[in-house]
């Protein structure tokens, strides 16, 4: 029996290289071979269904804008960490709080030269009125400096959310069409009753490509998303403690003042 088993099993393995040429041609006999069936990227396009290409231009237009937005806030975010430094450097640099703000005021800052003259304005506002309480002051200050940080954030997080979306819908969204592009070459093999190559080929081919174009527009909008998400906070980081040490500048001068 084991001289049996050992016989059929080298006559397979020597049957093997002739088996597979015949296998092929069968294959071929049988329409595998998707001979004269154009699948560029361009065809398959034009060739697909109407929500298929509604899907595809969807996601193009998506991973479009979401560049558009990476690049804005690439360029943003280092300008303003330029200003921040170069803020920084000036307000240290022992020049008098009053030059600093004329010459702050005339202009539209940013980042922490928005913060120091809403801060500023607020502390001249109330000293040219006779502001008598000093905890009244301290407190509108803080305030001013809140409303100030809250807006310059708002400036550098806008249109990160447009990001965060893309990256988690459109995945979403190029399955979709990865459905569609399936049920039409489902379609095909049941209208042709033929499951040729050739007639289920152009369906999986714009099903597969809804499916990249997806992944496509996704990738990149996560990952920009998390590097500038990153960013953002640092910088925000960095406001928030120029606004409790300018706070707290504030808050000794208020003392000296009263004391006097």
């Amino acid at each position: 029996m084991n001289k049996i088993v050992s016989a059929a099993f080298i006559a397979a393995i020597v049957a093997a290289p002739f088996s597979s040429p015949l296998l092929a041609q069968e294959v071929e006999r049988g329409g595998i071979s998707a001979v004269g069936v154009d699948v560029s990227l361009t065809s398959l396009f034009l060739e697909a269904g109407l929500v298929v290409k509604l899907v595809m231009i969807g996601l193009l237009i998506a991973s479009v804008w979401s560049w558009a937005i990476i690049f804005d806030k690439v360029v943003l975010y280092a300008r303003t960490k330029r200003q921040l430094s170069r803020f920084e450097k000036i307000f240290w640099s022992g020049q008098s709080l009053e030059e600093l703000y004329q010459t702050l005021s005339d202009r539209t800052p940013n980042g922490m030269g928005a913060l120091f003259v809403a801060a500023m304005k607020e502390w001249k506002r109330s000293f040219e009125r006779g502001a008598r309480s000093a905890i009244g002051l301290q407190m509108r200050i803080d305030k001013a400096l809140d409303v100030s940080l809250a807006r310059e954030m708002e400036r550098l997080e806008r249109r990160l959310l447009f990001l965060a979306t893309v990256g988690s819908a459109a995945p979403f969204v190029g399955l979709f069409g990865t459905v569609i592009g399936i049920m039409t070459s489902f379609q095909a093999i049941a209208g042709s009753k033929s499951t040729n190559l050739a007639v289920v080929a152009p369906g999986i081919a714009e099903a597969l490509l809804a499916t990249a174009l997806g992944l496509l527009a996704a990738i990149p909008a996560v990952i920009a998303y998390n590097k500038l998400s990153a960013d953002v906070s640092k910088i925000g980081m960095r406001l928030e403690s120029f606004a409790d040490e300018f706070s707290a500048i504030l808050s000794r001068q208020n003392d000296e003042k009263s004391q006097n």
